[in-house]
């Protein structure tokens, strides 16, 4: 019962540290596409913020199955 909130929070920090890695090698690689063709930026820049908000959405509900868990338990 007391691990619940022990796991939990390590299922959130792992989620926070995946998506945060996820967005920031999206962002990389964005920036250098953006770099190497500075003309393409605006369909870049719009494709990489899709894509952000689908990785935060992931990380968000992965969270709220983390806090679900505890709760439950």
């Amino acid at each position: 019962m007391d691990l619940a909130w022990l796991a939990a929070g390590l299922g959130a920090g792992l989620v926070v540290i995946g998506g945060g890695l996820g967005i920031g090698k999206l962002a990389a690689s964005a920036m250098e596409a953006i770099g190497r063709q500075p003309e393409a930026g605006d369909s870049i820049r719009t494709s990489m913020i899709i894509a952000a908000a689908l990785i935060e959405g992931l990380a968000f509900f992965g969270l709220v199955i983390c806090i679900l868990l505890q709760l439950k338990a």
